[in-house]
């Protein structure tokens, strides 16, 4: 067991990891007119700019999750934050559109290793619940900021610098994270795991894929087009046979019998509803406050700022109020 300081220290490690997938996830919002500009990338272009990273990174995100459960969750993180560092390097060097769509989906790669090993890690961490609680809040709260930041950064670096560095910037924070994880971060894997579960991997990379691209080009291609009717429609078939077979597993990839609490299914749902509003609203915002309002990219990415100061002050009071109140009162509110 570590002691109190290095557990928090670690979470430290641990939400610096997570900041660089999340504001990656935001920050490429606000440079989307440069890009424009600058690789002369059509509007479809700079969608799967944004959209590639996304697509793969949300397919992937189970699979990954159990890759660091079976081979060991600080081998995973440290993997995708290499992963992550190459393909930045990659992003910022493109010289073509297609280049960067294609660096993008790889740094989703990356993305999917770092995301659920962090919240792994803490989970083992964290044994008492009290403190468990108060670094998954943290941890939590760090999601919402980086979301939030993502446009200030880029803006402030397009300010300054060329497109590029808006990934460039990731290397020197991998460096950072890979060696004080290497010294702070305990390694850790699930003794229940139970054989390699392939076909649970296939069919929630196909189908997760599959609705999120129809989901994705639903708006350019029209809804009821073919192809996004059958995108949409063949991913709905593919995670319902996932279900079907992880019924019939001892160990599965995903345990959807959780599904039938239906406290764990409300909190899922609105979680995803929550996040999906989020992201969404970064994307839309930045687009406005450039593109109508005529703001620079830094003026933009100011204008963010006090939904990121709402969040990371609130996501903590939010912990101590759900203690006092009880999580259903807090959710409500």
């Amino acid at each position: 067991m570590l002691s109190k300081s290095r557990r928090w220290l670690a979470l430290g490690v641990l939400c610096l990891s997570l900041l660089l997938a999340v504001v990656d996830n935001t920050i490429v919002n606000v440079a989307l007119p440069t890009l424009n500009k600058e690789l002369g990338a059509s509007t479809t272009e700079l969608q799967w700019i944004v959209d590639a990273y996304t697509l793969v990174f949300s397919a992937l995100l189970l699979a990954m999750g159990h890759f660091g459960d079976r081979f060991g969750r600080k081998r995973a993180l440290q993997i995708g934050l290499v992963v992550f560092a190459i393909t930045s390097a990659l992003a910022a060097l493109a010289t073509t559109s297609g280049q960067l769509i294609g660096a993008r989906a790889l740094m989703g790669i990356g993305a999917a290793l770092i995301f659920p090993a962090t919240l792994a890690i803490i989970v083992n961490v964290f044994t008492d619940p009290k403190e468990r609680a108060a670094a998954i809040g943290i941890w939590t709260a760090m999601v919402g900021v980086a979301v939030a930041i993502g446009p200030i950064v880029g803006g402030l670096l397009l300010e300054h610098f060329w497109w590029g560095s808006i990934f460039m910037v990731n290397i020197p924070v991998v460096i950072v994270a890979i060696v004080l994880g290497a010294f702070l971060l305990p390694e850790s894997r699930d003794p229940k795991v139970g054989r390699m579960d392939y076909r649970g991997l296939v069919l929630s990379a196909v189908g997760v894929g599959l609705v999120i691209w129809a989901i994705i080009e639903g708006p350019s291609w029209g809804w009821t087009s073919p192809a996004i009717l059958a995108a949409l429609f063949g991913g709905l078939v593919v995670m319902a046979v996932f279900v079907l077979v992880e019924r019939r597993l001892s160990h599965p990839l995903l345990d959807v019998r959780l599904f039938k609490n239906a406290r764990f299914t409300a909190a899922s749902l609105s979680i995803a509803t929550a996040f999906f509003a989020l992201f969404g609203f970064i994307f839309l915002i930045t687009q406005y406050l450039q593109l109508i309002q005529g703001f620079s990219p830094l003026e933009a990415g100011i204008r963010t700022l006090p939904f990121a100061v709402a969040t990371g002050v609130m996501s903590p009071v939010a912990i101590i109020l759900m203690h006092r109140f009880g999580s259903k009162a807090i959710v409500v509110l």
